[in-house]
């Protein structure tokens, strides 16, 4: 029989656009050191480390996790890396879980970060946005949302932000208007419909059952855990609404016992670098019919108060440490259920989900969390 994993610390650094104060191995043990403080444990009750890390040439050398090992207590023990694209932080965390539960290791130490520029990194320049603008393009044509769905989500989720400590962007005098009227960057995107670049790190304490129970702190538990992914580019690949995620999903509610995601579901934390994809999503993950999600957006359902909150600490539209956005969905959505998330605690939340994507919406991961063990 599998064991059941529980999550017993979460620790996360200030966000920024950049953290010049620190180096990079300072900033992972930064969250680690919370994450464990958290959990009140030490270095020496962790049995091993997952790293997820994004392409060395983002990084600027070979094998990052290598000269991290130290900062994260990682040195003599099992270290490993995880790298799926913008999806990676919530893959690193899946895979940490499943070691857990796979009776592999008894506590682990999952973590991951964006790199603050070093003088002798590679400069990557890269516009999502002109890539998934054609994407909205299409969704607005197919499910005839209205043009300003994209700033209701934006101005939810920013004003979300500021009842997050750790978030980066607090803007508060957001407004619909202030919105509208920012600069287009991709028609139809506007600049404050879209996500920062931040410096930032997120770690995670997992623990098997006998342990977790033991926990100074009510654990999150690990009800199921999905992943999937699909080639970019195939004959007949709707990149609107991607097969993979909708398989995911349904494996993922299929572990969990979910038999309707809106209701079974207290709140969400969910991938939405652009916000006009919270529409999409809601598509997506089941919690909309198809061509209907953007109706969830404007009848308020999605907001803190609504009956499906998503996005309640601001989201990626608000704090975007690139892979480490992904183990952000993740560990606020275990902090929702341990009741930890403060200003932007859901009352009575019991059941989350935490959502992560990337690589142009070709790996998908996900996770259900709950107060209660499975």
């Amino acid at each position: 029989m599998a064991e059941l994993c529980g999550i017993v610390g979460i620790g996360q650094t200030e966000l920024a656009a950049k953290r010049i104060d620190v180096s990079m191995p300072g900033l992972v043990r930064e969250a680690a050191e919370r994450a464990l403080q958290d959990a009140e444990l030490t270095w020496a009750d962790i049995d091993a480390v997952v790293v997820g890390k994004a392409p060395d040439t983002f990084e600027g050398c070979l094998l990052p996790e290598l000269y991290l090992a130290d900062a994260l207590g990682g040195a003599g023990k099992p270290m490993l890396r995880v790298h799926t694209a913008g999806s990676v932080g919530g893959s690193t965390a899946n895979v940490a879980a499943s070691l857990i539960q796979g009776g592999i290791h008894d506590r682990i130490l999952t973590m991951w970060a964006l790199t603050i520029s070093a003088p002798f990194g590679v400069s990557v320049v890269a516009g999502a946005g002109g890539f998934f603008a054609p994407l909205i393009r299409g969704y607005m044509r197919r499910s005839g949302a209205p043009d300003d769905t994209g700033i209701l989500t934006a101005v939810k989720d920013r004003l979300n932000a500021l009842k997050n400590p750790y978030a980066h962007l607090k803007l508060p005098d957001i407004s619909y208007d202030m919105v509208k009227e920012s600069p287009m960057l991709w028609d139809p995107i506007r600049y404050l419909e879209t996500c920062p670049s931040s410096d930032g790190a997120c770690a995670m304490v997992m623990a098997r059952e006998g342990l977790a129970d033991k926990a100074s702190k009510k654990p999150a538990w690990v009800h199921a855990t999905a992943m999937r992914s699909e080639p970019t580019m195939f004959a007949g690949r709707d990149a609107i609404n991607p097969e993979a995620g909708k398989v995911c999903a349904q494996e993922l509610y299929s572990k969990a016992g979910i038999t309707n995601p809106r209701k079974d579901i207290d709140c969400a934390e969910v991938y939405v670098p652009f916000a006009w994809f919270e529409a999409m999503w809601l598509e997506n993950l089941g919690f909309s019919p198809e061509g209907e999600g953007w109706k969830a957006v404007h009848d308020g359902s999605t907001e803190l108060t609504g009956d499906i909150p998503w996005n309640m600490s601001g989201g990626v539209l608000s704090s975007n440490p690139i892979g480490a956005s992904g183990m952000l969905r993740f560990a606020e959505a275990a902090m929702q259920v341990r009741g930890q998330a403060g200003e932007h605690q859901v009352d009575g939340a019991k059941v989350a989900l935490g959502h992560a994507y990337g690589g142009g919406s070709q790996y998908f991961s996900m996770w259900i969390v709950g107060a209660e063990k499975p």
